[in-house]
């Protein structure tokens, strides 16, 4: 899948988030962090009991599975994650839901390659990039294919 990041405006969403971070020093984002892992909106009931094998994000060091529903042109998202076991996963996931729920598609699309090092930046996270991106690559490929997760 190409990155159209590229050949896009940002979208005002994920450019407000990117914004707020760059300002923010470490300890201000480490608190931002903790405050954003307590707002992951919990994943509907109707997640519970499926198969995750294809929503489970195999990069990432933690348990993490992401689920796009796609309704009237718009994405919304829901992760499963341990969030006292990955206060900082649930906390990016968050902020990256934030930037992209309930909009179209293309606003997923959008993100920048480097939306994961622009966030992090300076909190030391460098082991989680990987993983991190792995969930952007993911949500992008979602958002790519979107008719195929009408709600």
């Amino acid at each position: 899948m190409a990155d159209q990041s590229a050949s896009q405006p940002l979208p005002a969403t994920v450019e407000r988030v990117l914004r707020q971070f760059r300002v923010l020093g470490r300890e201000e984002k480490m608190q931002a962090l903790l405050s954003y892992a307590k707002k992951l909106e919990p994943l509907p009931e109707r997640y519970a009991a499926i198969d995750r094998t294809n929503f489970t994000i195999p990069e990432c060091q933690t348990r993490v599975d992401i689920f796009p529903e796609y309704q009237e042109g718009k994405l919304h998202f829901y992760a499963d994650v341990n969030i006292r076991q990955s206060p900082t996963v649930a906390a990016f996931l968050s902020i990256l839901f934030t930037a992209v729920n309930d909009q179209p598609p293309a606003t997923t699309l959008a993100i920048p390659a480097d939306f994961v090092r622009a966030m992090m930046e300076n909190i030391g996270l460098g082991a989680r990039e990987a993983g991190l991106s792995a969930m952007v690559t993911r949500v992008k490929s979602y958002a790519a294919n979107a008719d195929r997760y009408t709600a």
